[in-house]
This record gives structure tokens, C-alpha cells and sequence, in this order.
């Protein structure tokens, strides 16, 4: 029986797609093996290969003059594969909103001059700065900051005012919301929260960009090769690039990221209704700046916390325990958690805090 999985990542995946892989996987379209034993030299799997990114392209809406990339390595490869292709003056600003800007910055550190042009930390990371009159150091080949921030559930809800090239992580939130791509300079994300399983990290890229690494970068995470070899310089992670294909199949059946959109904020809406006309929980991010995809919560002790967990575990509804820095509850409601899995929290929650006032 499966359970309601409430994990920020490695998440939850649509069960058609679960489905649809475990059919195929003994043999893929009368290959007479598994994607996962075959040559990603093969036409098979190259084939898989261009459809993915071909139908990212359509669900992005992202530009011809963009590269689309798939890599390994996660997003946190690419907190030192950024500066190493993009920062041609080695000067860079970062906006901190919590844990993985945090480390983007302090890898960033290491190629050049980095500086923190707005942050949150003396707050608990609870709001995003306001990006109108942000402060950018003249000079900039970047601004990095975090889409939406998975541990402490805030997300940007507008870009930084500047006209420096923006570059930013959305692992957990990408496809979830639109997005104008031109607007970016490159956009990230680890595909194992609301793509695929873990292996695969999507790089989009403005083409302009591309072939001004540094010296010392690795070929690897040199982006200028990874384009030319169509993401195919040495054997990529096959399984999860085919997975990922298949969410955007199922995607696109279901209407596209604007309707994805409407259904996350719907979900978004009845659980943070219910925890704001709750006396027992309490979400500690400001209102503007809520996440679509990770809800953090406590309730009155960490005790009790302990005990919600327990329970609800018990009940189907997994994975609720908060990150180790923020303790508490989180329910991170990616594309493929179902309304009917936010529902079933918010009935469980209603017991509990019936239960234990």
C-alpha cells in the first residue's frame, strides 16, 4: 500500500509514471532490454535524450538561444561549476535565503571576489529581502540566489532589480510555477525533488555564456563541452534522464506548467489556511514569501513535534520530520504529491491538535 511521501527530496513521483517505467522496464520498446543496460551511444537512448530536451524546451517556454543541459553531480556541483564558467572578472554577488544559498556562496568563495548583497540570516532566513532596492556591486558577472529554499519554505515572488546576469537554483521549484527564462542568464536544478530520481541536474544556459570558463575548470563542468556533446560527453545518468522524460510527458498531458501552477497554489492555499486558523500550529515565513512546495510548521513543543511525526507516520504520511536546522514539521507538496495527499495531512492534523491541546 503506498504511503502519502511528504519528502523534500528525493520525493515523491506521479504513480502513471511509476507505472509506465515498471513496464517498461524488462524491455524498452521492443529493445529487448532496459534502458537502464543500454548504450546512451545507442539510437534508442539518444532518442530519449533529445525528446527530453526538446519537451523541457516546450514546457519552459525556454528560448532557441538557450542550451539545455543534463549533467551530474546535483545542484551542489554546480555551486563551483557556476563561478567557473561564468565569472570571467571573478566577482560575483549572492542573495542568502537559507541552508543551499549559504553553501553556494561559500563554494563560490573559493574563485574570486563573492559578496553577500542581501540576506535574511539574522531572521531565521523567515523572508525574502526586498528585491526593488536591492545593492548590486558594479561589475558583477553574476547575481546567484535560490529560487525557493527547501528547508526554511520561502520562495521569490519577484527578481532582483538589477540588470547584472542572474543565475539562480530552482531544484525545488522548477515546472512548478512559470517562469520567464530570459530573464536568466542560467537556471539550475537538481532533478530529484520534482522531476526525476537523483543523478540528473538540468542546466539551461544562455548560449552567449558559454566558452568563457576558467582555466582550471574541469572538463566536466565546462559547459561550453557539455553543449557540444549534446550532454552526451561521457556516459550520462540514463535512468533518471529517461524518468525525467517521462514527467514531462505526464505533464504535458495534464495541460502544462500553468495548470501545474494552479493546482500547486491550490494545494499551497488549503494547507497554509488551515496551519493560520490553527492555535496549535504555526508557520514562521512571511506571508508574501511562502513556498509553493515546502511548508514548514511547529506545533507547541518539540515534544509534541516528536509525537506528530510518530503518528502520522503510522497514519501514511511520511517523511514529515523538519530539517535538522529548523526541527519542527515540513510537508514539501511537489507536482506529484495529489490534492487528495494535502487533504489527508490536513485531516490528520485536525486530529492531532484535537488530540493533544
Amino acid at each position: 500500500m503506498r504511503v502519502y511521501n511528504f519528502a523534500a527530496g528525493p520525493s515523491t513521483l506521479p504513480l502513471d509514471v511509476l507505472k509506465e517505467a515498471q513496464a517498461e522496464l524488462l524491455d524498452y520498446q521492443g529493445t529487448g532490454m532496459s534502458i537502464i543496460e543500454m548504450s546512451h551511444r545507442g539510437k534508442p537512448f539518444m532518442a530519449v535524450n533529445q525528446e527530453a530536451n526538446e519537451l523541457l524546451r516546450e514546457l519552459m517556454g525556454i528560448p532557441e538561444n538557450y542550451s539545455v543541459l543534463f549533467v551530474q553531480g546535483g545542484a551542489s556541483q554546480q555551486f563551483a561549476a557556476v563561478p567557473l564558467n561564468l565569472a570571467v572578472n571573478k566577482k560575483a554577488d549572492y542573495i542568502l535565503t537559507g541552508n543551499f544559498a549559504q553553501k553556494a556562496y561559500e563554494e563560490g568563495l573559493k574563485y574570486g571576489d563573492m559578496a553577500v548583497c542581501a540576506s535574511s540570516k539574522e531572521a531565521g532566513y523567515t523572508y525574502i529581502t526586498d528585491m526593488k532596492n536591492i545593492k548590486v556591486r558594479d561589475g558583477v558577472d553574476y547575481v546567484h540566489f535560490t529560487y525557493n529554499n527547501t528547508i526554511y519554505g520561502s520562495r521569490f515572488t519577484e527578481l532582483p532589480n538589477t540588470d547584472a546576469t542572474l543565475v539562480t537554483d530552482m531544484s525545488s521549484c522548477i515546472l512548478s510555477e512559470k517562469v520567464d527564462v530570459s530573464k536568466f542568464g542560467l537556471i539550475y536544478a537538481g532533478a530529484q525533488k520534482n522531476i526525476a530520481p537523483a543523478g540528473v541536474t538540468i542546466v539551461i544556459v544562455r548560449k552567449d555564456l558559454l566558452g568563457k570558463q576558467s582555466d582550471i575548470c574541469p572538463t566536466m563542468l565546462n559547459y561550453a563541452i557539455q553543449d557540444k556533446n549534446d550532454s552526451l560527453y561521457n556516459t550520462p545518468p540514463c535512468f533518471p534522464i529517461y524518468m525525467a522524460l517521462l514527467v514531462f510527458r505526464h505533464l504535458k498531458k495534464l495541460g502544462g506548467v500553468e495548470v501545474m501552477q494552479k493546482i500547486n497554489e491550490e494545494k499551497a492555499k488549503l494547507l497554509y489556511d488551515f496551519i493560520d486558523n490553527s492555535s496549535f500550529y504555526k508557520n514562521k515565513v512571511a506571508v508574501k514569501d511562502r513556498s509553493l512546495m515546502n511548508v514548514p510548521f511547529v506545533s507547541p513543543s518539540e515534544e509534541l513535534d516528536a509525537k506528530f511525526v510518530a503518528e502520522a507516520t503510522k497514519n501514511g504520511l511520511v517523511s514529515l520530520k523538519g530539517h535538522r536546522v529548523t526541527g519542527g514539521m515540513r510537508a514539501s507538496i511537489y507536482n506529484a504529491m495529489p490534492i487528495e495527499g494535502v487533504k489527508a495531512l490536513i485531516d490528520f492534523m485536525k486530529k492531532f491538535e484535537m488530540e493533544n491541546k
